[in-house]
């Protein structure tokens, strides 16, 4: 097991730097100065930021500085936000989108369970079809789309009830977190709902399941620990990547509903150019997701007893 996980630890870095070094030449790539725009900074602030970052240097000078701040930890000042730090936008945001993306996960995750169980048992009845055709809505549909059609529904809500029972836009208590993480975790609830049906499907055919109704096992106990327990591993599978997708995907959501969280100070990002909040969200957000790999490989083993790590 030792090994595996070093094994693991050495790729995943491996991986987080080509992550780094891809978005840094891409950024290069891109025409545009952030520091030559509309809002320019002033001559001294500019001539101190290109002898941080070497700006005035070439380019695989930059991406050596680049790295070797990266290692340290250390993302940079915002080209955009005077006295700023990348760190500092990161950790004040980022347990925001964090929050919502749990909230959002946690919907998905319990809602696919409770539609593909549902789908697998109703398998080719009106309940199948109405679940399966609502996944495909969901899966078809992007999320910026829904969210202008949540907050249209939100908008008639109110206006029916007579006061405000939901807000529409905003952040500060719970009631501004239920829409947004429902839009955010639809996706991905859509497709791990048809992951947990046919798993279900699958795992009801296994002679396991034989045997425990040939023992007398009663129906909510089989279905429980034999059917349900072995058709969640390929739901577990996924959710490292659903984590990381969940998370980054509330980008649009997040400027939608106006929530003050990583993915929106990142499109502002991208719009202003701002290059060392991108390179840093993004290195950011590409260690989360491996590091969501790495710890849900570890669960699999944990989950299923059949599965040990061999040489």
């Amino acid at each position: 097991m030792t090994g595996f996980l070093l094994r693991r630890l050495l790729s995943s870095l491996i991986t987080i730097w080509f992550i780094a070094t891809a978005t840094f030449f891409v950024m290069h790539a891109v025409p545009g100065d952030p520091l030559s725009n509309e809002k320019a900074v002033n001559p001294e602030i500019r001539r101190h930021l290109e002898a941080r970052y070497g700006l005035d240097q070439p380019v695989l000078t930059q991406y050596g500085i680049f790295l070797r701040n990266m290692a340290t930890g250390d993302f940079g000042i915002s080209f955009t936000q005077q006295n700023r730090r990348v760190n500092d936008i990161i950790r004040e945001h980022f347990p925001v989108s964090a929050l919502l993306g749990v909230v959002a996960l946690v919907i998905a995750t319990l809602g696919a369970l409770l539609f593909g169980a549902l789908s697998a048992q109703f398998r080719d009845r009106w309940p199948d079809r109405t679940i399966m055709l609502s996944v495909i809505f969901a899966i078809s549909v992007p999320s910026f789309v829904l969210a202008a059609l949540a907050q249209w529904g939100i908008l008639s809500l109110n206006k029916a009830a007579g006061f405000t029972v939901l807000p529409v836009a905003g952040w500060g208590s719970w009631r501004h977190l239920i829409v947004p993480a429902v839009v955010l975790g639809l996706g991905t609830m859509a497709y791990m709902t048809r992951l947990m049906r046919s798993s279900m499907l699958e795992v009801a055919q296994a002679d396991y399941l034989r045997t425990a109704r040939a023992k007398g096992l009663g129906s909510l106990r089989i279905f429980v620990f034999h059917h349900m327990r072995n058709a969640l591993l390929p739901v577990v599978t996924v959710l490292g990547p659903a984590i990381a997708a969940v998370t980054t995907g509330g980008f649009v959501v997040e400027l939608i509903f106006s929530i003050p969280g990583l993915g929106r100070y990142f499109v502002q990002a991208v719009q202003q150019l701002d290059y060392t909040v991108i390179m840093g969200t993004t290195v950011f957000y590409g260690a989360f997701l491996v590091l969501m790999v790495m710890l849900v490989d570890i669960l699999y083993g944990l989950i299923d007893p059949r599965i040990r790590v061999g040489k």
